[in-house]
């Protein structure tokens, strides 16, 4: 066995680089992470090879000094931490002082910096480790590092790198990352002399958008949040932007702001979701935990959800010296992080069906709303020949009956199983047509066609009321009181032992969920009573699922982590179906409930409930004015 002996610096910083710059992206995001620490306001990448041949980033930062520059090249040589005290709560994007000698021990560096009182620049070599003279050199005032030749010295390292065009792909996308944390900086990216991004800085003074506005107050590296919306939307498009809402939120010294998508617009991979933590872009189990639990029954299947996130917070409450990429945090306090992340995502999603922009599946498909208050006298226009459609038999003076003058009713007792959201109620608009109109007919038993101020809505009337039901299910739940219906007749079905068994040992938890479910020796179990809710619902099938949830889950489970689900499945059970004829009271109902219940956009599957087409949208169809 060999002794033990001292391994060389220029081994040591090459072992460290594997493990700091494991390939150009994350050179690119050192330099970066520099450059505004540095106190740049102008940032140009420039590559070539996708990174491999050559990172080179400039900024008009403070620069450093001729003393300065051979420590730049040094291992834990740093000017942004001097203690455990400071370590403890950094700010500074970068820290550790490894990033530049590590590149230095695997590449060819060059450094030229001028500080603004200096006559000139200088600059610094360095090769497999080994600094070269100090020379003058011609700058502006800031700093230019360059990094070319990656890993050249280790061969065996370079053949792990990807192709020219993937590399590029991952240095790309550090760059969006940083330049989405800094709106105020503008940035530039060049690749093999070609122009790929130019980001000039955001910064509109005086016109701070409010959701942003408590952003400043906590951090002194922006200096204008109103440029966030916009610089979101050059990077990730106008789409994801007409189809966010925008949060803002703030307690017990963290504050939550960004924008985050509208289940409508899903991606099938996670390649649109940034978060940040006090500016740095992280990715955290917990925090990616709590975004799912909040788009948990509104997002369909595998689709995910596209968001800008920045969480700030006191520096002594997360530790970001986990990972050597530094894109791992621990925080001090994961559970009240994860709780207030869910909920202020929760409550910013749960808006009623009126406060949706469309329910349209296509994010590029968003109807633009008229706000005029006229009627639409669109269908009084002469059609070419009927459609078959189930018209509801009453005559359309009912809506004069039934819903009268609508600007002048007062509002409805507040439901007692609605939870409050960061939106206010559906109100009716100035011209007495609610959000969502009111329903002209029934489409192949399935749809709902309804007629607003904006045009044509069509509402899957199945996927809305198994949405309504769920939301009232829940709430009533959560309050411990779902309203029960004796049944006149008892629904008996023949049962197994363990189903009797589970009906008598259960019985408890089963109240609570509306249900009264008594054994009938020796085989057969009645339900003698459901929540009211469910009246459209069949007996029997509704009651095997709940004892199948309690036998398989027990009654702890069923009531917590699992009742979710059950009450999905409960909802479709009494939930409209296709071909059931409805009068328009009936249709008019569903479009109320609709414009009261939370996350209505969407089914419990997480498909869309309902869109809209505009009379634009309509006369384009028909090539109207041309």
């Amino acid at each position: 066995m060999s002794a033990i002996q001292r391994l060389p610096d220029l081994l040591i910083n090459q072992i460290a680089a594997g493990e700091v710059i494991e390939r150009p992206a994350a050179a690119l995001k050192e330099l970066l992470e520099n450059s505004l620490d540095a106190g740049a306001t102008e940032i140009s990448v420039h590559l070539e090879g996708g990174g491999i041949k050559l990172v080179r980033v400039r900024d008009n930062g403070n620069g450093i000094t001729q003393e300065e520059l051979p420590l730049a090249l040094e291992r834990h040589a740093t000017s942004k931490i001097a203690s455990l005290a400071d370590l403890q709560q950094v700010s500074s994007m970068g820290f550790r002082g490894e990033a530049l000698a590590s590149m230095a021990a695997i590449a060819q560096v060059t450094i030229t910096s001028r500080r603004m009182e200096s006559p000139h620049a200088w600059q610094i070599k360095s090769m497999d480790g080994i600094q070269g003279e100090i020379a003058p050199a011609a700058h502006s005032h800031g700093t230019s590092v360059e990094i070319r030749e990656i890993y050249f010295n280790t061969p065996v390292r370079r053949k792990f790198l990807k192709s020219e065009a993937t590399e590029f792909t991952y240095c790309e996308e550090i760059f969006k990352r940083i330049a989405l944390s800094r709106p105020d900086v503008a940035f530039s990216l060049q690749h093999n002399n070609r122009t790929v991004w130019q980001l000039p800085p955001m910064a509109c003074p005086g016109q701070t958008h409010p959701a942003f506005a408590s952003r400043l107050a906590g951090s002194g590296r922006i200096e204008n949040a109103d440029g966030l919306p916009k610089r979101i939307e050059a990077i990730l498009g106008t789409d994801f932007v007409q189809s966010a809402v925008m949060i803002s939120r703030q307690t017990a010294g963290l504050h939550l702001s960004g924008m985050v998508s509208l289940p409508v617009y899903s991606r099938a991979t996670r390649e649109a979701q940034y978060f940040f933590v006090n500016d740095r872009f992280i990715r955290d189990k917990v925090i990616a935990h709590a975004i799912r639990q909040a788009y948990h029954d509104i997002l369909h299947l595998q689709r995910h959800p596209a968001f800008v996130l920045f969480l700030d917070m006191p520096p002594e409450l997360v530790d970001v010296n986990v990972h050597p990429s530094k894109s791992e945090v621990r925080f001090r306090e994961s559970k009240a992080i994860h709780q207030f992340v869910f909920h202020t995502l929760h409550d910013a999603l749960s808006t009623p069906a009126s406060s949706t922009p469309t329910g349209s599946a296509l994010p590029d498909q968003r109807s633009p709303g008229s706000s005029s208050g006229q009627r639409i006298t669109w269908l009084s226009q002469p059609v070419q020949q009927p459609m078959n459609l189930h018209i509801a038999s009453q005559p359309m003076a009912l809506y004069d009956a039934l819903y009268g003058d609508m600007a002048s009713r007062k509002e409805p007792a507040a439901n007692p199983y609605d939870s409050p959201t960061a939106f206010p109620p559906a109100q009716p608009l100035q011209s007495g047509i609610p959000p969502l109109g009111f329903a002209l007919a029934q489409l192949a038993g399935i749809y709902i066609l309804a007629q607003n101020i904006h045009g044509l809505v069509v509402v899957d009337m199945h996927a809305a009321h198994e949405r309504i039901i769920y939301e009232n299910l829940k709430a009533a739940l959560d309050e411990h009181q779902i309203p029960m219906q004796t049944l006149l007749i008892p629904a008996s079905f023949s049962a197994e032992a363990l189903d009797i068994a589970t009906a008598e040992e259960e019985r408890s938890a089963i109240a609570r969920l509306g249900f009264t479910i008594d054994p009938l020796p020796p085989t057969t179990l009645a339900v003698r009573a459901m929540p009211a809710m469910l009246k459209q619902a069949h007996a029997e099938a509704a009651a095997r699922d709940v004892l199948r949830e309690m036998r398989e889950y027990g009654s702890t489970r069923v009531l917590t982590e699992r009742r979710n689900e059950l009450l999905s499945t409960l909802a479709c059970h009494s939930a409209v179906r296709a071909n059931q004829n409805l009068t328009l009271p009936e249709m008019n109902s569903i479009l109320r409930e609709m414009e009261r219940t939370e996350r209505s956009g969407q089914c419990n599957h997480g498909r869309p409930t309902w869109f809209q087409m505009s009379i634009t949208e309509l006369d384009t169809l028909f090539m109207r004015g041309k």
